[in-house]
C-alpha cells in the first residue's frame, strides 16, 4: 500500500527542514501549527517574514543586523568609540547587550575562520574591521569569538593583524566552558568576562 501524503503539507515540512538544527519531527510540528492558525495570522506571519527579508540589512559600520543603514549602537554618541568588541554574529551582540555592562561598539564577523569548511578571511567581515582601525580613534579591540578551536584561531589571526597597528588587543576572560557559545551564557558570566578581559 502506498504511503499517504498530502503534497502541500510535505512541501511545507520540507521548507522548515531547511532551517539549521530542525529535523523532520520538529518541522512537522511547525507545519501543523501553521495549519492550525487563522488565515489572518498566517498572512501576518508570511508578511512579517517577507518584510524582514526586504528591510533587514547589515550596518555599514559594524556589520550587525539593522533596518537602517547605520545601526542604533553605531549611532549612539554615548558609546565609547575607542573600543570595538569583535563577535561572531548578531546573536552575540544581543547577548552582550543584555548584560548592560558594555558601553562601547561592536564588529560582527559573520562567522569564524574554518579552512576545513572553506571559510577563509575573505568570507568574513575582516576587511571592514581593518578599515575602521585606520581612523586613529580605536584604542582597544576585544576578541569575543566563542571559546572553540575555530573561535580561538580567528582571535589569534586578527590579533596578529591588529597588534602591529599599535592597538591594544584583549580577549574576554571566559568563565564560559570551552566549546560553549557566547549567546547561551548568562548575563552574570558575560559581565565578569567583560570586566576581567585580558590582553592577547
Amino acid at each position: 500500500m502506498a504511503e499517504y501524503k498530502v503534497l502541500p503539507l510535505e512541501q511545507l515540512i520540507e521548507q522548515f527542514e531547511r532551517f539549521p538544527s530542525i529535523g523532520h519531527k520538529t518541522a512537522s510540528r511547525m507545519a501543523y501549527h501553521i495549519l492550525s492558525m487563522s488565515e489572518e495570522d498566517v498572512r501576518d506571519f508570511s508578511q512579517t517574514v517577507l518584510t524582514s527579508y526586504k528591510n533587514i540589512r547589515h550596518c555599514k559600520i559594524c556589520c550587525n543586523l539593522t533596518d537602517t543603514d547605520i545601526c542604533a549602537v553605531c549611532r549612539d554618541d554615548s558609546r565609547d568609540k575607542s573600543i570595538i568588541c569583535v563577535v561572531q554574529d548578531f546573536r552575540d551582540v544581543m547577548a552582550l547587550e543584555k548584560t548592560r555592562e558594555f558601553h562601547a561598539t561592536y564588529h560582527v564577523l559573520n562567522g569564524v575562520l574554518s579552512p576545513i569548511n572553506g571559510v577563509t578571511p575573505q568570507h568574513l567581515n575582516i576587511a571592514q574591521l581593518m578599515a575602521r582601525l585606520d581612523s586613529n580613534v580605536v584604542k582597544e579591540v576585544i576578541m569575543a569569538t566563542n571559546a572553540t578551536v575555530e573561535g580561538e584561531a580567528t582571535a589569534m589571526y586578527l590579533s596578529k593583524l591588529i597588534k602591529p597597528l599599535g592597538i591594544k588587543v584583549t580577549r574576554l576572560a571566559y568563565g564560559i566552558p570551552v566549546g560553549a557559545d557566547l549567546e547561551y551564557a548568562d548575563e552574570i558570566t558575560l559581565s565578569h568576562a567583560i570586566s576581567g578581559r585580558s590582553e592577547c
